[in-house]
């Protein structure tokens, strides 16, 4: 198997365990990623997915250029998804990267394509494609820019050089650095900390900061406003105030 698959309640984890090839992405585990998220983005009983690697070497070292040599790069890029069934994808529900090695190249844009990341303290982020003469094709120099200052998404990119944990928290690229044994219970602190609230308000929230945060305010009141209709008018919107005057927990339809 390509992936590895644990569900934690409301939390489905999800590691590429390929670690002989450094978590790198052939066919099989495009296919195997997209085909899982597919699954997700329909399951009401998950209500947030972490994204990890197997072992403590590498979250993802990108695309398997073997794979690619062989023969399966239509696969890998071409499946639902793109790259690693993933990157492109618009997928409703908050993604956390475990990051538990070094995220270079598609690794890194498999990251890029999570909203919250927690990295172990010897993770490193880069995108060397341009050493091989060749350029991030799988959203990294689309995301990189939106995440961490222009000057430096520039120098990552033109240069190949990678940062470490320490830098990348700095700059507000990954949210959390834990040592590497730490790491799953943290992403999963976060998930839950995340699926204490309301499923319907923070699939909302996401959707209107990651549509609204490139166009002028205007635009984005519109987003804000379509959103707002949605989930004001929930049954989750009428139990949250509810639970708060009866002092108790609410419990989330999602509806």
């Amino acid at each position: 198997m390509s992936i590895q698959r644990q569900r934690h309640d409301k939390v489905e984890v999800i590691t590429i365990d390929r670690p002989e090839a450094r978590n790198s992405i052939d066919g099989a585990a495009s296919q195997a990623l997209s085909e899982a998220f597919d699954e997700l983005e329909s399951d009401d009983n998950v209500w947030v997915v972490i994204l990890t690697g197997a072992g403590d070497k590498a979250f993802s070292a990108g695309m398997d250029l073997k794979a690619f040599a062989a023969g399966e790069g239509g696969a890998i890029a071409g499946a639902k998804g793109g790259f690693a069934g993933f990157v492109q994808r618009d997928f409703p529900k908050p993604i956390i990267a475990a990051v538990n090695g070094y995220a270079l190249g598609g690794g890194l844009e498999i990251m890029l394509g999570c909203d919250l990341v927690v990295a172990a303290q010897h993770a490193t982020f880069g995108l060397p494609e341009v050493k091989r003469g060749l350029i991030a094709g799988a959203g990294g120099l689309i995301r990189l820019p939106k995440r961490v200052p222009f000057a430096l998404a520039l120098e990552m990119a033109m240069t190949g050089e990678s940062i470490d944990a320490k830098r990348a928290l700095e700059l507000g690229l990954i949210n959390k650095v834990v040592p590497i044994e730490d790491l799953l219970n943290e992403a999963l602190n976060l998930a839950n900390l995340i699926c204490a609230n309301g499923p319907l308000a923070v699939r909302a929230s996401k959707r209107v900061m990651r549509q609204a945060v490139d166009l002028p305010e205007g635009e984005g009141w519109l987003i804000n406003a379509t959103a707002v209709g949605e989930v004001f008018s929930s049954q989750d919107a009428q139990e949250g105030p509810i639970a708060f005057a009866q002092k108790r927990l609410p419990v989330w339809k999602g509806k």
